[in-house]
């Protein structure tokens, strides 16, 4: 069982940054793969991000490349999701997510592949 609770959210301007983290309970933290998805008003839930158990390895959707990164630390529990040039359609909740199995760049774009989430952190990008 592992519970996850995002911070960092808010109201910025377009062009500016945000910092979301993502504090997990339990002592296995570093044996899951953390993901981060969003959903805005009146659709799906999408990828955002996803980062393998050490690090190592990370993916991003298209639409946040070279903006976001994402990075984790084991020894806090914490995986973070740094947020530059945010632009208005970047606005959504956005919740991470983790999972137990081995990483994989195409199946942990889907959020079927996760077990565990997040209550949401609401980000709001006004133009």
């Amino acid at each position: 069982q592992v519970d996850l609770v995002e911070s960092g959210g808010g109201l910025v301007q377009a062009g500016d940054s945000l910092r979301l983290s993502c504090a997990a309970s339990g002592r296995t933290f570093s044996s899951y793969v953390m993901g981060w998805f969003r959903q805005a008003p009146g659709k799906e839930r999408e990828f955002v991000s996803a980062i393998s158990w050490s690090g190592a390895m990370t993916v991003y959707a298209d639409s946040v490349k070279a903006r976001f990164t994402i990075s984790r630390n084991n020894a806090k529990n914490t995986v973070y999701l740094q947020m530059n040039s945010l632009k208005p359609e970047d606005t959504a909740v956005y919740y991470c997510a983790a999972d137990s199995r081995t990483y994989n760049s195409g199946r942990h774009r889907s959020s079927n592949e996760y077990d565990y989430w997040g209550q949401g952190t609401q980000v709001t990008v006004s133009s």
